[in-house]
């Protein structure tokens, strides 16, 4: 069968128990990605960073099509857990990279006071394919070299 766009396991979590994300319903544009452990994410305060938590996974896909993470509409409400960045862009080529393997992996800041107990399983937001277009004039070249927030490296 010929590899068009799906999701593996990243390499060091084989043996894990990782389940691959799946859709619920037939129209559900996102795929629900899970916890790959157990973890806290803290209560926000200033100056901190967002904590990095784990899915065990990695996607591939086509050349002009982008992996957008997204956060559950349930989340900010009744967890307290909001996106770092806003949304997750998941390259072509950050599959398989040297660094991680391509392992994907959600940035939460926790906006509750208490702290939020994230279990093994968890769904924790949606992972959505998508075409993307190049402008007329692109001229991009590079090659990555890294994983995690290395593409202007």
């Amino acid at each position: 069968m010929e590899k068009i766009r799906g999701f593996e396991v990243a390499k060091g979590f084989e043996d894990k128990g990782i389940h691959l994300p799946v859709r619920k319903t037939k129209y559900s544009a996102g795929y629900d990605v899970e916890a790959a452990e157990d973890c806290v994410v803290p209560s926000f305060k200033k100056g901190m960073k967002p904590t990095l938590i784990k899915t065990g996974i990695k996607a591939y896909m086509q050349d002009d099509e982008v992996l957008i993470l997204a956060n559950r509409s349930s989340n900010p409400g009744k967890k307290g857990l909001i996106l770092a960045n806003s949304i997750g862009v998941i390259d072509k080529d950050y599959y398989g990279n040297p660094d991680n393997d391509g392992h994907i992996m959600f940035a939460f800041f926790n906006i509750k006071e208490e702290d939020i107990e994230i279990k093994k399983g968890d769904c924790i937001g949606q992972a959505i394919f998508q075409k993307y277009f190049i402008a007329d004039d692109d001229i991009a070249e590079g090659e990555r070299t890294g994983g995690f927030g290395s593409t202007s490296k």
